[in-house]
C-alpha cells in the first residue's frame, strides 16, 4: 500500500482532496494487490536456495516415507492372499499321497500351510505393526521371493510358476527403492543355486539340470532388475521435482499468506479512515446546513435593522429642540406667553400634529424590533438544535420520532422557505425511539437536503413529504417522499455507494454514511424511485424501543 494510505489522513484537509486522497490509495492497493502473486513468486526465487532444497528433501522424505508405509500393508494383504492361493494349489495340484490302497495328506498341503504360514505371517505382522521401516520392507522381499520359490516347488518347477517372481520383483518397484529388489535378486539367485545344486526337480522339474542353468534364471531377473532400476530412478526424479515444487509453493502460499494479513489490516486502518471521513463529512454538511439557515435569518435581522434605523432617523427631534428652547425663554411667564403670544397660542396644537407624526413611525420600529427578537430566537433556537445535536453525539438516548423530525425540518427550514419548497408530514402514533440522537439527525438532514436539492431542479409545484409509520416486523420507518428529479434505475443499486454522486458538487459521502450510521443503529436505509422525473422515496428503518 502507498504511504499516503498507511497512514493517517492530514488534520484540516479540505473534503475533496481527503476524498481523492482516500480514493487513490484504494486504487493504489487494488493495483498492489493484483500484482501479488507475481511478487511472491520473484520473493521465492531470491530465497536462499538451501532453505528452499531443505524444504524439499523433508516433503521428499515424507512423501518416501509414505509410499513405503502403504506399500507395506499392501504387501501385508498380498501375503494373506498368496498363502490362500498356496494352500489351493496344493490342494488342487496334489492334494493325497497315495501307498499302495492307502492314502494320506500330502506333504505339499502340509508345506503350504505350514511353511507358507511362516513365510507370510511375520512380514504381515511387521508391515501392520511397523510400516515404513527399513528392515519391513527388506523382510518383505525376502519373503515375497520365498513365497515365490514355494508356488514353483508346489507345481513341480512349472515355466509358468516362475513368471511369478517377475510379478513379485514389479511389486516390489513400488517401494522405488533399488536395495529392495537387490536383496530379492539375492534371495532368488541363491535359492535356483542351492535347489540346482541339491533338488533341481523342485525348480526345474526335472532330476537333473545343468549346472548353469540357475545362471540363466538369474540373468533374466538381473535383466528385469535393470530395466526396473531405470523406472525407480525416474520415479525418484518424479518425487523429487514434486517435492521441489511443492516447496516452492508452500513458500508462496506463506508470503501470500503474510502479505494477505498485511494488506488486510491495511484495507481495515484504510476503511476505518473512510468511516470517520463519512462521518466528519456528514458532520459537516448538518453543520453547512445550519450555518445556512442562520445566514438567511441573519438577512431578515439586517433589513430589520435596516428599517428601524431609517425610521429613527425620520424623527423631528430639531423641532421638538425648538419648542423646548421657546418654553425656556418664556418660562418666567408661561402663562402671558400662552394667552397673548400667537407663538403660544399655536403651541399645543404643534404638540399634538408632532405627537402624531411620531407615533407612526414607532409603531413601525416597534414591529421591526419585534419581527428582529424573532428572527434572533430562531437563530438561536438553530444553534441549539446543533448544539443539542453535538452533545448527543454517541449517546443512546430515549427520543421522540416527531421531535427529531420536527428539530430535522426546522434546521432546513429556512432553505424550503426561500427554495419554495412546501414540507408535509404524517407522523403516526409510535412508541419513543431509544438511539443516538447525532446519527439519527445526521440522516434526516441529509435526506431533507438531498430532497430539496432534487426539487431545486425540476419544474412546477415542489412538495415534499416526511412520512413516519411503524410496520408489521415493528420497526420504525421514517419517509422522506418528494416529486422531484428521480433516480435512474442503473443508479439505485449504486446510489448507497461510497463516492458515488448524481451532484455536480457533491462528494458522494452523505448517502454512504448515512447507510453505515442505519446499519450501526440496527436499522436500514433503502431507495426507491420509479424513474427519472418521477421523485423519490428514501426510507430509514430503525429498531424501537420495547
Amino acid at each position: 500500500m502507498s504511504a499516503v494510505a498507511a497512514n493517517t489522513l492530514p488534520q484540516g484537509l479540505p473534503l475533496n482532496q481527503a476524498t481523492a486522497l482516500v480514493r487513490g490509495s484504494s486504487t493504489g492497493l487494488r493495483q498492489q494487490t493484483s500484482t501479488l502473486v507475481d511478487e511472491t513468486a520473484a520473493t521465492q526465487l531470491a530465497k536462499p536456495d538451501s532453505a528452499l532444497q531443505q524444504r524439499a528433501a523433508e516433503l521428499f522424505s515424507a512423501a518416501e516415507n509414505d509410499l513405503h508405509r502403504h506399500t507395506d500393508q499392501l504387501f501385508a494383504r498380498l501375503m494373506i492372499v498368496q498363502w490362500l492361493a498356496g494352500i489351493a494349489a496344493a490342494l488342487w495340484i496334489s492334494p493325497l499321497t497315495w501307498i499302495g490302497d492307502s492314502s494320506q495328506v500330502h506333504v505339499h498341503v502340509w508345506a503350504a500351510i505350514l511353511l507358507g504360514g511362516a513365510i507370510s505371517g511375520f512380514p504381515a505382522w511387521l508391515a501392520w505393526q511397523y510400516p515404513g521401516l527399513t528392515v519391513t520392507r527388506h523382510v518383505i522381499a525376502v519373503a515375497q521371493m520365498l513365497t515365490s520359490a514355494l508356488l514353483i516347488h508346489l507345481t513341480g518347477g512349472r515355466i509358468e510358476t516362475h513368471f511369478h517372481i517377475f510379478g513379485s520383483l514389479a511389486f516390489l518397484a513400488f517401494y522405488r527403492d533399488w536395495r529392495v529388489l537387490a536383496t530379492a535378486t539375492i534371495v532368488v539367485a541363491a535359492d535356483h543355486l542351492l535347489r540346482d545344486l541339491y533338488w533341481p526337480q523342485s525348480v526345474f522339474g526335472v532330476l537333473t539340470a545343468s549346472s548353469w542353468r540357475w545362471v540363466e534364471h538369474a540373468g533374466w531377473v538381473l535383466f528385469e532388475d535393470a530395466i526396473l532400476f531405470v523406472a525407480i530412478r525416474r520415479m525418484l526424479q518424479e518425487m523429487s521435482e514434486i517435492a521441489l515444487r511443492r516447496a516452492t509453493l508452500e513458500g508462496s502460499n506463506e508470503e501470500i499468506e503474510r502479505q494477505v494479513v498485511e494488506r488486510t489490516t491495511e484495507l481495515s486502518r484504510t476503511q476505518a479512515e473512510l468511516l470517520e471521513t463519512s462521518r466528519l463529512a456528514g458532520m459537516a454538511e448538518v453543520a453547512t446546513s445550519v450555518l445556512h439557515n442562520v445566514g438567511n435569518v441573519l438577512n431578515s435581522v439586517g433589513v430589520s435593522a435596516e428599517l428601524a434605523t431609517s425610521k429613527v432617523r425620520e424623527f423631528r427631534t430639531g423641532s421638538l429642540k425648538n419648542v423646548a428652547e421657546l418654553l425656556q425663554q418664556n418660562s418666567a411667564d408661561l402663562p402671558a406667553f400662552f394667552t397673548t403670544d400667537p407663538r403660544g397660542k399655536m403651541l399645543p396644537d404643534y404638540l399634538l400634529k408632532l405627537a402624531v407624526h411620531l407615533a407612526e413611525p414607532q409603531q413601525a420600529i416597534l414591529q421591526e424590533m419585534e419581527m428582529l427578537k424573532k428572527n434572533i430566537d430562531h437563530i438561536k433556537e438553530i444553534v441549539a438544535m446543533q448544539q443539542r445535536y453535538a452533545r448527543g453525539t454517541g449517546v443512546v438516548e430515549v427520543l421522540s420520532v416527531a421531535d427529531l423530525v420536527d428539530d430535522s425540518i426546522r434546521i432546513n427550514a429556512a432553505s424550503f422557505t426561500r427554495h419554495e419548497v412546501n414540507v408535509a408530514c404524517e407522523i403516526a402514533q409510535v412508541p419513543p425511539l431509544k438511539t443516538d440522537r447525532h446519527k439519527v439527525m445526521q440522516i434526516l438532514v441529509n435526506l431533507l437536503s438531498n430532497a430539496k436539492h432534487a426539487l431545486d431542479q425540476s419544474e412546477g409545484d415542489r412538495r415534499m413529504m416526511v412520512r413516519v409509520t411503524q410496520n408489521q416486523e415493528g420497526m420504525l420507518e421514517i419517509a422522506v417522499i418528494d416529486n422531484g428529479t428521480g433516480i435512474a434505475p442503473e443508479n439505485l443499486s449504486r446510489i448507497f455507494s461510497h463516492g458515488f454522486t448524481t451532484k455536480k458538487l457533491g462528494h458522494g459521502f452523505g448517502l454512504h454514511s448515512g447507510a453505515l450510521a442505519a446499519k450501526e443503529l440496527g436499522g436500514t436505509l433503502k431507495a426507491h424511485s420509479d424513474g427519472p422525473g418521477l421523485g423519490a422515496t428514501f426510507t430509514l428503518t430503525l429498531p424501537l424501543e420495547n
